[in-house]
Parts: structure tokens; sequence; C-alpha cells
């Protein structure tokens, strides 16, 4: 991935997130939607590892790129 020319590294889970989110821009997905999607039906763990792996993400990517809508979910998109 390129952002402002300059190659950005995304390990796969990222990449994943990065992909669900932008498949459809503006509408929030929820974190469940997320883990099930990404680490399947399955998952055995703490759901907050989406958390830690969207911060990674948006660390590399930009802050302002993926937005948290409080007790719903996460969206990409400006929301307009």
């Amino acid at each position: 991935m390129t952002i402002s020319g300059g190659v950005v590294g995304l390990t796969r889970i990222e990449f994943d997130l990065l992909d669900a989110l932008t498949a459809t821009p503006r509408v929030v997905v929820s974190r469940t939607a997320l883990l099930e999607g990404i680490w399947g039906a399955n998952w055995y763990g703490d759901d907050h590892v989406v958390d830690v792996h969207l911060s990674n993400l948006r660390r590399k990517i930009g802050a302002g790129y993926i937005r948290t809508v409080r007790g719903v979910g996460y969206r990409t998109g400006d929301g307009t």
C-alpha cells in the first residue's frame, strides 16, 4: 500500500481490516462482524484484539482515515 507516495507495510490482519472497512465506505462495521469476518466465527479470545490491530493500522495510514462510532463499530470515509 502507498500513502503520500511512500510504501506502507501492512500485516495480513491489518490488510484484512482495511479491506473489510473499505468494502462499504461510510457504513459502520461492528467489532463482532470484523471478528467473525477476519478471525472466524469460532474465535475464542478477547474481542479487543480488533482495537489493537486498528490502532496499529491507524498509526501506519493516518489516524483520520478510520473512524470509531462509539458503541457501534468502525467506518471509513467522511460520513457525509
